[in-house]
């Protein structure tokens, strides 16, 4: 999908268009099966660094230190977000519904009748969560020491979670901003975080992706093979899909981290990855976002699965030989090409 003036730096899927930020101020919406563009969004003054669609809503982050909001049909601005003292380099949002009780809610009239939330991630070491209906800030986190590079929200449990240059993952109450905990094994900053089923997913630029149970903070797996910064993580069907600044993406085994795949084709850093209908999105500096078909690689993962349920059901007994071996599926010789 050319059209962008500048290099991509990140995109999001809805439905049957995919919405695309760059570097040339713009936001683009494009139809996937054609690859014509719907519409650019205009009104951010530098890099827009990030994108998110909620509701009828398209949310954007920018280097001209605002949060916005836009109506997706009309390519209107609806509101401004404007208190960060630096860029605004991530997104998050939910619905007060999701995560208070109604005693709980003590917000002005209109407030109670929206209701969203958008959080918002800063390089002045702060996240900040804002009313969307009146743009007002409803509350600071403060406690990195870094440059908040990425969010995820676990609103059913209250959690937001917040990566950062300051080599660390740490986990908020979403409601009060108290702090939880504080994950520290990384040894560069934290790029990159993906939740599935209480377990944590990070992408660093030590090249490592770790995984880590929510409720605990024990890491269980460290994913190597990167030769350059991991960008941006997605888990599909019991595998974890990468994108790196060595320009390839990658497919590993999210149970015993073994590498099943490297997508080449880029050129430059990868900075988004989506997974829409099996296909694999991937979106670069390179100022393009490619397409990749991952119906095979899913189909034998699923029989991969399906076959270790099968031999852990019958190897019950715990020395048993076929649970040994089983154990030792995961340690094939994996070759640089994926195969």
């Amino acid at each position: 999908f050319p059209g962008h003036e500048s290099y991509i730096t990140f995109c999001h899927l809805e439905n049957e268009a995919a919405f695309t930020c760059s570097a040339d101020h713009t936001i683009r919406k494009w139809d996937v099966l054609t690859g014509q563009c719907l519409a650019i969004y205009r009104g951010h003054t530098s890099i827009v660094n990030r994108i998110l669609v909620a509701k009828d809503y398209l949310f954007s982050g920018s280097y001209d230190r605002t949060a916005r909001c836009w109506s997706m049909d009309k390519e209107k601005q609806i509101q401004e977000f404007r208190g960060h003292r630096n860029c605004v380099l991530t997104l998050a949002h939910y619905s007060s519904r999701d995560v208070l009780e109604e005693e709980e809610e003590e917000e002005e009239e209109e407030e109670r009748v929206s209701r969203d939330l958008l959080v918002t991630g800063s390089t002045d070491c702060t996240v900040k969560v804002w009313w969307v209906s009146s743009g007002r800030c409803y509350q600071t986190l403060l406690g990195h020491t870094g440059a908040v590079l990425c969010l995820i929200l676990d609103a059913p449990n209250r959690e937001l979670f917040s990566g950062s240059t300051d080599y660390t993952i740490r986990t908020w109450n979403i409601v009060t901003g108290e702090q939880l905990k504080v994950f520290k094994e990384h040894q560069g900053s934290v790029i990159c975080l993906e939740l599935v089923n209480r377990h944590l997913y990070s992408g660093s630029a030590d090249r490592t992706v770790k995984c880590w149970l929510v409720d605990t903070g024990e890491r269980i797996q460290t994913y190597k093979a990167h030769k350059h910064s991991v960008s941006t993580l997605k888990y599909h069907a019991g595998i974890l899909f990468t994108g790196s600044g060595d320009a390839c993406a990658r497919a590993f085994n999210s149970r015993s981290g073994v590498l099943q795949k490297i997508f080449r084709g880029h050129k430059f850093i990868i900075n988004c990855i989506q997974i829409h209908n099996e296909l694999l999105y991937t979106a670069s500096h390179d100022g393009t976002l490619r397409i990749w078909d991952i119906r095979g690689i899913c189909k034998r993962n699923k029989r991969r699965l399906k076959k270790e349920r099968s031999v852990q059901g019958r190897s019950s007994q715990k020395g048993s030989l076929s649970r040994l071996f089983n154990n030792k599926v995961g340690c094939m010789v994996q070759q640089e090409n994926g195969e």
